[in-house]
Parts: C-alpha cells; structure tokens; sequence
C-alpha cells in the first residue's frame, strides 16, 4: 500500500502539483494520466522512492516494484536470465548451487563434501523461495512478453533498449510486490505481448499504478483514474472505470466552463455597477464594496482548463543531396556467438520511405545505429552519398547528454544556432524559462522525446531516421509526429510498432530482418507492423 499525504512536487522552480493526497491499496488498479510534462513520471519516481518532494510525504507497506521508463539500470555484466531471477534474490542462490557442483568435481573428498553441504543448503533455499517452479514461472512470463530463451542467456549490455525494458518488465512482474508502478510498460512491447500483459494486471491481486497512452489497456484493466491537471497543478481521483473516467471527465470540464461563465457574468455586472457609481463620491465605498465582491467570487471559482499546449513539430527542410545518399553493403552484426543479422544491403535514394519490419530481437535498432554512426558493423561498410545529412532519432534518447541542460543539448545539436534562436527553437517545443536550464537526465519520457525532435528540426537532414518517434507521447504530441512525417520532403527509414506512424509514412519499401530481404511496401505488410 502507498500513501501520499500533502505533496508539492517541483522541477526546478516550476511546481508541477500542490497539496496532493491520495491512498492506493490492494486491488487499486489506477490509470495515473494526464499530458506531456504535467508530472506523471516525476510523481512515479517520488512514489518509489527513487525521488523526493518538495513538500509532503509518500509511505509503503510491503514492496513496490517500479518500471522506469529508461532500462538501463543492472549490472550490464549479468545475463537477462539472473536479472529476471533476481526480483526474489533466487540469482544468488542459482550462482551458489552452480558453484557447488563446479567443487563436486573436485579430486578431494573433503572439498566434495563441503561442496555437498553447500548445495544442500542452496537447494533448501531454492526450495522455501519457491523452487524451480519459480523459475519456470520467470521463463513464463519472459516468453509472454517476447523475449526468446537466447536472449535470457545473454549479458544485459548485449541487448537492445527495447530488450533491456523487456526484461525489466519481466523482472517486476515476476517480483513478489504488493504495488506496481508501471511507466509506460507497453513500450517496444508486440501485439501478443500487450494482450498478455492486460490479462495478467486484469488478474493481478496487488495494487498497480500505470502510466499509459494505450487505451486498449486502461480500458481493460483500471478501476481508479488519476488525472494530472498541468494549468491548475491538481489532481483529480475519479474512483471508476476507464470509460466512465472519460464521460465524467468531460462532464466536469462543461460544469467548470459553465461555472466560470455565470461568475464572470456576475463579476461583469458588479464591476460595471461600481464603476458607474464610483463617480459620485457619496457611492464610493459601496462601489468599491462592489469590487471586492466581484473580485471575491472569481478567486472562488476554479478556472475552465486552459487549452493544453502542443508542441509544433515540422521537421527541417532537407538540405540538397544527390540521387542516393544513403547506401548499406553487406551489413552484419553479432554480439558474442548470437548473429543478428548478416549481409544486409539497402539503398536509400532521396526522398525514398523505407520501414523496418522484424521481430523483436531480429537487429531493428541495430541497423539505425549503424547506418547513424553510432554503431559498427562488423563486416561490410555505410556509404555516404553526395551531400548526406543525417538525423537520428534514437528510441531511448541516447543521443541526449543527460548531464547538459535542455538548452546545452540543443546548442551542441546546432551549433550555429545564436542563444536566442535556440530558446526560439525550445519554445516551439514547450521548453520555456528555468525550463531550458533543466538538465536532461530529469525530464519525463515525453519531455525528451520534444527535446530529441527539436534537435531534428534543426539539423537540416536529409535522410532521417527514426526509431520508434511516438513513444511516450500522449495522443495530441503524437498527431504532431505523425503530420510531420507526412509533411517532410526528405527520405525517411523508419522502424515502428505504430500502425498510424506507418501510415502516415506511406512507405514505398519495405526491410525484413534479420535475413535482409527488401521489397516494395503493400498493404499486406501493415499487419506485420504490431508484432515486429
């Protein structure tokens, strides 16, 4: 159970919620929503203990398994396996009865009969920890959620951002928690991933908080919504369903709206009153009598929501290139004995729309690494054509050097940009006053995802290329993204779990990993695009 008692929670000097209390016990199933930079994942993050509030305080009884929205944390050294296993501390136990039957082999019998007792022992714990059925309930829940036994064998640094998230969402689920809080947690997630996911927190029996921009799943699974409100910094409990969350929202919005109407209506009368009678000095005091009352019930009426802020996304006309500015040749890649993919070819020619269809695993971000430079192949080459430009958007915001400042990270992406211009920029994508000075390891998923684009917007490429762009953005931001890739003139390789980000693409090709198969784009396609 958690309990939050009065909290004001700040970035920086901005207060993003005041006086905000709330319980979640067993059986809550909360939707925890609102827009980009309202303070959902900062709020996660103080509820975890991974943060503190300004003011106020945040209790729990029993354990809290937390997802965050970036999956890099663990030993980059342990296999996905034992990462997984160590929710309930069985790693260690497995480590221990894997190096007692490395000593059974030992020529000394006083050394076998030590290692004997030692496993003896780790085998009782094994056993009080839930034995191997533990473990099979790990394997379980890893192959719902898309992860392949190759991969549970392999070290954390040898996978993917979406692989690492995975297996942390594994290792949560796997977790014995009385509460979840769950970022996002349908991120680089299939299809048939996501539908397992909401039956298992339909069926769980603990507390969970979520954040999500997929209804599907807060449709299915809540039964308490919390609605960050960023213009009244508030929160707003609606003890119901997802559905019924959404028609009560709505009612509250035209009851504020007409609230607020009758009592400017009433406000206006009294301030034309007194203004008429402040004329005459023997009616001055009930005039200004008037004018208090006047300004008395504006202050006691909550204000209608202001229309919330998107941010204006276009990305940058492409500088002028040559036919193909883009070219692969013989692409392979490996990570230890595990081969990704081998002999890749693709040709990128102005102006082309290419999307990356493959399941997870099978090198999609791999691939964009690569041809962005960030990564090298290990046999074959990147051509860069005449006049080559290219924007990355990378889908765990690698490219943003999260000890600089909002404003930092957008000097060194265009350096010949003037101060002025680059707060210009920032201000197009909501990143106003002490915002900018922000450093970017603070900022919400959506918060870097505006930050990363608005680095595209001004890099002048012409080739972009875009790794999984509408992640983290609530359904307003993500109508941006996807009118911008329709609008921009350039060529585009995109690698997406989005259907809509597909259409709006319209790609005239199609890639197919891990074997490298190119083929021009048909609608057939676009039913493969979930469950890459």
């Amino acid at each position: 159970m958690i309990t939050a008692h009065q909290l004001e929670v700040r970035v920086g000097a901005r207060l993003l919620m005041d006086d905000v209390s709330f319980r979640v016990g067993a059986g809550d199933k909360v939707g925890l929503v609102g827009r980009n930079g309202a303070g959902k994942t900062t709020l996660t993050k103080i509820l975890s203990g991974e943060a503190l509030p300004a003011s106020g305080n945040v209790t729990s009884n029993g354990e809290v398994g937390y997802l965050p929205q970036d999956p890099r944390t663990g030993d980059p050294e342990v296999i996905a396996k034992d990462r997984i296993l160590s929710a309930r501390g069985l790693d260690t136990i497995v480590a221990r009865m894997r190096k007692a039957e490395e000593m059974m082999t030992s020529e000394k019998a006083n050394e076998r009969e030590k290692a004997m007792r030692r496993y003896s022992r780790a085998q009782d714990e094994m056993q009080a920890a839930g034995g191997y059925a533990a473990e099979s309930e790990a394997a379980t829940i890893a192959s719902s959620l898309g992860i392949p036994e190759r991969i549970l064998e392999q070290p954390l640094k040898t996978l993917s951002g979406g692989q690492r998230r995975r297996v942390e969402l594994a290792r949560i689920l796997f977790s014995s928690a009385e509460v979840l809080i769950l970022d996002e947690p349908t991120n680089h997630l299939d299809a048939d991933s996501i539908i397992w996911l909401r039956d298992f927190l339909k069926a769980y029996s603990g507390g969970f908080i979520v954040i999500s921009h997929d209804n599907d799943l807060l449709a299915a699974t809540v039964n308490k919504v919390m609605h960050l409100d960023a213009n009244r910094q508030a929160m707003d409990v609606y003890n119901m369903g997802w559905k019924n969350y959404l028609v009560q929202r709505e009612t509250d919005e035209k009851r504020r709206k007409r609230e607020r109407m009758n009592a400017e209506n009433k406000a206006k009368t009294l301030t034309d009153q007194a203004n008429k009678m402040r004329a005459k000095a023997t009616k001055a005091q009930a005039a200004q009598s008037m004018l208090k009352r006047a300004e008395k019930l504006m202050a006691g009426i909550e204000g209608e929501r202001q229309s919330d802020k998107v941010a204006a996304i276009a990305f940058p006309k492409p500088a002028p290139c040559g036919k193909t500015p883009l070219t692969g040749e013989g692409l392979s890649k490996t990570y230890g004995s595990l081969e990704v993919f081998t002999g890749v070819d693709l040709a990128i020619d102005r102006g082309s729309r290419v999307v990356i269809l493959g399941l997870n695993g099978a090198g999609k971000t791999t691939l964009l690494r690569i041809l962005g430079g960030v990564d090298q192949a290990d046999s074959g080459e990147v051509v860069p054509g005449h006049g080559l430009k290219i924007g990355y958007y990378a889908q765990e915001h690698e490219t943003l050097d999260v000890k600089r400042t909002v404003l930092e990270n957008m000097q060194s992406a265009a350096p010949q940009l003037t101060d002025t211009e680059a707060r210009s920029v920032l201000g197009s994508f909501l990143f106003s006053g002490d915002d900018v000075h922000k450093p970017a390891g603070v900022l919400s998923g959506g918060e870097k995802t505006r930050l990363a684009l608005a680095s595209l917007v001004v890099s002048a490429a012409n080739v972009l290329l875009l790794d999984e762009p509408t992640n983290n953005l609530d359904p307003a931001s993500r109508e941006e993204v996807l009118g911008a890739i329709r609008a921009y003139e350039g060529a585009i390789i995109l690698v997406t779990h989005d259907e809509g980000a597909v259409h709006a693409l319209e790609p005239d090709r199609v890639l197919l990993l891990p074997d490298g198969t190119e083929d021009l784009w048909n609608p057939d396609y676009a039913d493969l695009v979930s469950l890459a």
